[in-house]
């Protein structure tokens, strides 16, 4: 929509067009199930990375744990591979397998 600038000095009014920014794409960060990563460890992450209350986080491993994948959150692309990363990291370094994968929201 137009924005009229009525304090211009000649007496002519404005018109400053606004442009319509694009929203950014969104992407889902997926925690994988596997047999070797405790659900503690599962839990840690997603209160350590995602910021998860110890309840949502515990609500999530089981569902991981039950379907096999689950979702911790939803991003830009730039904070969900940074969110990736760092759980490959914290993963290796504990010595654990997990797998965390990022998919387009379409």
């Amino acid at each position: 929509m137009p924005v009229f600038n009525e304090n211009q000095n000649d007496g002519e009014s404005q018109v400053i067009v606004e442009k319509k920014l694009k929203e950014p794409d969104r992407y889902r960060v997926l925690l994988h199930n596997d047999d070797y990563t405790s659900m503690d460890f599962v839990v840690a992450v997603l209160c350590g990375i995602f910021h998860k209350t110890t309840e949502e986080a515990t609500a999530i491993m089981l569902n991981i744990h039950q379907q096999g994948v689950g979702q911790c959150g939803v991003y830009t692309h730039e904070v969900a591979e940074t969110k990736v990363k760092r759980v490959h990291q914290a993963a290796k370094a504990a010595g654990f397998p997990l797998k965390c994968t990022m998919e387009k929201i379409y």
